[in-house]
């Protein structure tokens, strides 16, 4: 029996209004070595009936009980059979040559275990100047993931041995969502990751989309895996409030700082974290990327003190907070 190299894993919820041209993205691929599993996690619109008008040899189509996204992409992953696990989200659309330069990358580079794209931003079906350009070498990435995600989850292609390896997606109520974010974390301590710069996904900004829907319980989940990030970097224990504090203060989660935030410790903890990657992975953009991200910290800790309300800043306002202040004095 001969297996198909790319195993593409859509999971679907309440999609109908999307998710056909999902699939046609999909099915319009100019690499044509794959199968599509869709699984409908207890839809309760017309997404099923939708998707069983498809008539392609390639897809196979389920239908479960609700089981969430996690558990979900869990079951795709145990389904499929390629070398390669392909993500698509319902709403989302891959450009035709998307799945073809991704396999040309992973097969000229083994050592990656995640591979994801730029992505164009549309507003629904509306295109915008706005997009997803994030870092595409490995080293970069690896610092990115101690503060945020550099990855478009509907872009990404997994190496399927690998996710097996580390488990897939956690499904701990604790920990996700993020799924995403936290399954990255987990795969670049143990393999190679990578971005290509090419915008090949059009991410659909959608207000019902899977992971817009109800409460968002995105911010202590993200600071706890920022923390361990910078734990696992540094060699720390995973409860190290040091690391808490700068991924509290990254995030604007103020309820978890400890009572005072020395913001010596925090600085010398993030130029430690980049100067470990930039010498383990021979990449010394990671030394400038480290000491910008600790200017970015002086200015929130400053404003942290000066009471302000305050939010994620911009670049251009950093500099200039930055440069006023006395950063020698800085406790």
């Amino acid at each position: 029996m001969t297996f198909p190299q790319v195993s593409v894993v859509l999971p679907v919820y309440n999609g109908a209004a999307d998710v056909a041209k999902a699939v046609d993205s999909i099915l319009s691929q100019t690499y044509k070595n794959f199968e599509l599993i869709i699984i409908d996690d207890g839809s309760k619109d017309d997404s099923y009936s939708l998707l069983k008008s498809f008539t392609d040899s390639r897809i196979t189509l389920i239908r479960q009980d609700n089981m969430g996204l996690a558990a979900t992409l869990n079951r795709g992953i145990s389904l499929a059979r390629g070398r390669y696990i392909a993500r698509q989200d319902q709403d989302d659309i891959s450009l035709t040559d998307r799945l073809a330069k991704q396999v040309a990358y992973m097969e000229s580079h083994p050592e990656c275990a995640l591979l994801g794209t730029a992505a164009d931003i549309w507003v629904g079906d509306y295109p915008t100047s706005r997009g997803h350009d994030h870092p595409t070498e490995h080293g970069i990435l690896c610092f990115e993931l101690l503060f945020n995600n550099p990855f478009v989850h509907s872009s990404v292609m997994l190496n399927r041995h690998s996710i097996l390896h580390i488990g897939g997606y956690s499904t701990d109520p604790l920990r996700q969502p993020p799924e995403d974010f936290e399954l990255w974390s987990r795969i670049a301590r143990h393999f190679h990751v990578a971005n290509l710069a090419e915008r090949l996904v059009v991410y659909r900004e959608v207000p019902n989309s899977m992971s817009r829907a109800g409460p968002n319980p995105f911010l202590d989940r993200v600071v706890t895996i920022c923390a361990e990030n910078l734990a696992y970097t540094n060699n720390l224990e995973l409860s190290n409030q040091t690391c808490i504090n700068v991924a509290a203060l990254t995030h604007s989660a103020s309820h978890r700082f400890s009572t005072s935030l020395n913001i010596r410790d925090m600085s010398n903890l993030v130029i430690h974290a980049g100067e470990l990657i930039a010498n383990t992975y021979n990449c010394p953009e990671v030394i400038n990327r480290a000491q910008h991200r600790v200017k970015i910290l002086r200015y929130q800790h400053f404003l942290q003190r000066s009471n302000t309300n305050w939010a994620r800043p911009l670049l251009s306002v950093i500099r200039t907070i930055n440069s006023k202040l006395h950063r020698p004095n800085l406790k």
